[in-house]
C-alpha cells in the first residue's frame, strides 16, 4: 500500500515534475514474471525515478547504510526504505556479496522484479564502471532475463553531495532483455560469470553513452579520496 502512495501521490507526481523524465524502451520490461533490472547509477535521486514509471513494482537491493543512519533522520529514512520495499545489504566483509546474491534470489523467486547497480556504488563522476559479478550469478540461478537500463542526465541533476536535485528534464531508457539461458549451471565457473556481467555492462553503455572505465568504481573512488586528503594534509619534511 506505501508502495502504491508513494509512487501515485506522494513522490511519484513530484519526481515526474522536477525531472519531466522522458521514458524510452519501457515495453521492454517484462510484463509479468521474474526480471532484473540492472542499470547504471549516477545519482541518489535514481533509487525513485525508475520506480516511479515503470509499471510493475520492483524491489531494489540498498545500502545497509540507508537503514543505519543515527537519530530522527536515520530512523525517518529508514522507515522510508522499508516501507518502499528495499532490501538492506551489507557490503562490507567476505559475506556481504553472498547475502544481498540471497536476498535477490528470494524477490525472483517471488516472480517479482529485481533492481540492481552492478557498478555497486555511485558513480562519483558521471562515467560508467566496470561491473561486480553478482548480477550475473543471480541471473543464472534463477534463469531470469536481465533488462539493461540507463539513467541519463541524473547525475548532473544530483550529482555526489548535491542534497537537492536541480530542476532539470532526465531521460530513463530500456534496452531489450538479455538472455542467458546457454550459460546454465555454468555460475560457478568465474570466466562465465565474468563475460555475462561484461555483455550486462555493455548494454548499459549502449544506452547510456557514458565513459568507460574498466575498473570498479569503489576502488577508483578511494583513490580520489586518498589524493583529496593527500593535498589537504601534505607531510611536512622532518627538519
Amino acid at each position: 500500500m506505501f508502495y502504491n502512495l508513494l509512487r501515485f501521490v506522494l513522490l511519484g507526481p513530484l519526481l515526474r515534475l522536477v525531472f519531466r523524465p522522458r521514458i524510452e524502451g519501457l515495453d521492454q520490461v517484462p510484463a509479468s514474471g521474474a526480471a532484473i533490472v540492472a542499470g547504471n547509477h549516477l545519482s541518489f535521486s535514481d533509487h525513485f525515478l525508475m520506480p516511479a514509471v515503470l509499471k510493475r513494482r520492483i524491489t531494489f537491493l540498498a545500502k545497509a547504510e540507508y537503514f543505519t543512519g543515527p537519530g530522527l533522520k536515520g530512523r525517518l529514512t529508514a522507515a522510508f526504505f522499508r516501507a518502499a520495499g528495499q532490501i538492506p545489504v551489507d557490503r562490507s566483509g567476505k559475506d556481504a556479496g553472498r547475502a544481498a546474491i540471497t536476498e535477490g534470489l528470494r524477490v525472483l523467486s517471488r516472480g517479482e522484479l529485481l533492481g540492481i547497480y552492478p557498478e555497486g556504488t555511485r558513480s562519483h563522476d558521471g562515467r560508467l564502471y566496470k561491473g561486480k559479478v553478482g548480477v550475473a550469478v543471480m541471473a543464472l540461478r534463477a534463469g531470469v532475463p536481465v533488462v539493461p537500463c540507463a539513467m541519463i542526465g541524473t547525475f548532473e541533476a544530483q550529482p555526489p553531495g548535491r542534497k537537492l536535485p536541480r530542476v532539470r528534464p532526465v531521460v530513463i531508457r530500456f534496452g531489450a532483455p538479455l538472455d542467458f539461458s546457454r550459460y546454465a549451471g555454468m555460475e560457478q565457473e568465474k570466466a562465465v560469470l565474468r563475460a555475462v556481467t561484461d555483455e550486462i555492462m555493455y548494454a548499459v553503455l549502449e544506452l547510456s553513452g557514458q565513459e568507460y572505465v574498466d575498473r570498479y568504481a569503489a576502488d577508483v573512488k578511494a583513490e580520489a579520496e586518498r589524493g583529496t586528503r593527500a593535498r589537504r594534509f601534505p607531510r611536512m619534511p622532518l627538519t
